[in-house]
């Protein structure tokens, strides 16, 4: 019977503060087994945090120093249909659609890696169509306020910083929707006329069955779904 004695790594661990430190840089094998689009994503979507989370900072700040009183999100951007007057009306139905447009993304992914070409291709498209749908939406929202006087100087519901804020935060956001759009139609496209299967050189286009560009672009579109509740929580309920 053998009854050679087991190996025993504890003699080859690093002890002390050379354990921790092997502890913590085994985390790199994350970064080493994702794809390099993959963590550059998540790079330029942390980076983008800290720009929104400033500006939502920001809109906070004002909104609690200013020595005027803040317009009230509900009669501001409330819309008169059929003689009735409906509050946020218009905000819900876009929060809504772009909320929903997260699901059809989620499933474009799921079929993407099941290499299924005609439910990806759709289910992309769809997602494209309420990010354009929400965008449509916003430019109506900015035409009315424009109409009713609201600039980024001045403010006739109240305190001039509302302008300001409004603008900025809800036009940065919608710019993302729209390249997010557009990042998806040229993704429909290429999965359509099998670009990734058939390796065919061009923009967004890497190696054979790079299906993983529709992960890619989900977790921008998540994360542009994700800020979105976060301004509809402080600039439209608060």
């Amino acid at each position: 019977m053998d009854t050679a004695p087991l190996h025993d790594d504890t003699a080859t661990r690093p002890q002390g503060w050379r354990s921790v430190v092997a502890d913590w840089s085994s985390d790199q094998r994350s970064f080493k087994e994702a794809s390099w689009g993959k963590v550059m994503m998540w790079i330029f979507l942390l980076s983008d945090t800290f720009i929104f989370g400033c500006f939502l900072l920001s809109y906070m700040t004002v909104r609690m120093s200013t020595t005027m009183p803040w317009p009230n999100p509900s009669e501001v951007f409330a819309l008169e249909i059929g003689g009735a007057h409906l509050p946020l009306i218009l905000i819900a139905v876009m929060t809504f659609v772009l909320i929903s447009s997260s699901g059809t993304m989620a499933m474009a992914v799921n079929y993407a890696y099941r290499r299924d070409r005609r439910k990806t291709t759709a289910l992309v498209l769809l997602t494209a169509l309420f990010g354009a749908l929400f965008v449509g939406m916003q430019a109506f929202e900015w035409s009315k306020l424009i109409q009713e006087g609201v600039r980024p100087w001045e403010n006739p519901f109240g305190a001039a910083q509302f302008g300001a804020a409004f603008f900025t935060i809800t036009g940065f956001h919608g710019t993302h929707v729209t390249i997010g759009v557009v990042i998806l139609l040229v993704i429909a496209r290429k999965i359509w006329r099998r670009e990734f299967d058939n390796q065919q050189p061009g923009f967004l286009t890497g190696r054979k069955g790079r299906y993983e560009m529709v992960e890619i672009a989900g977790l921008y579109w998540h994360f542009v779904d994700l800020v979105w509740v976060f301004i509809f929580a402080l600039f439209y309920l608060w």
